[in-house]
């Protein structure tokens, strides 16, 4: 049956090819510039839940504190700490550092009788 298929279909197809990177650089290389262009650009994120914790607990994410938590960020990669809190007397922030998000806030109150688990630095905004 198989000799069947080939005579009736003439050559089997060929298999797909693997597009290339647009400028020939392999998908490691382009990758690397992705991540050293982000690391640059000091960027940080808020997951779903540290939004809506702020919003709860009334912490307004102002440019300037944008700029603070992004700052922390930046000491946190250069100690290679991963998971950091960054505090204040008023607020505390735990941040995943490689992908520069907030995982969650807290406010003064919530602090006083918190325990921080699997954090590796923490960093006095």
């Amino acid at each position: 049956m198989i000799d069947r298929v080939a005579r009736v279909g003439g050559a089997l197809p060929a298999q797909p090819q693997k597009p290339a990177a647009p400028s020939g650089e392999s998908f490691g290389a382009l990758l690397q510039k992705a991540q050293e262009q982000r690391q640059g650009q000091k960027q940080i994120n808020f997951s779903k839940h540290a939004m809506s914790r702020a919003e709860e607990r009334g912490i307004e994410l102002t440019p300037a504190l944008m700029e603070q938590l992004a700052g922390t960020v930046e000491k946190a990669q250069e100690k290679g700490a991963k998971n950091i809190v960054a505090f204040n007397a008023t607020q505390a922030f735990i941040i995943n550092v490689p992908f520069g998000r907030v995982i969650t806030t807290m406010n003064q109150d919530e602090m006083k009788e918190n325990v921080f688990t699997n954090i590796d630095g923490a960093v006095l905004m």
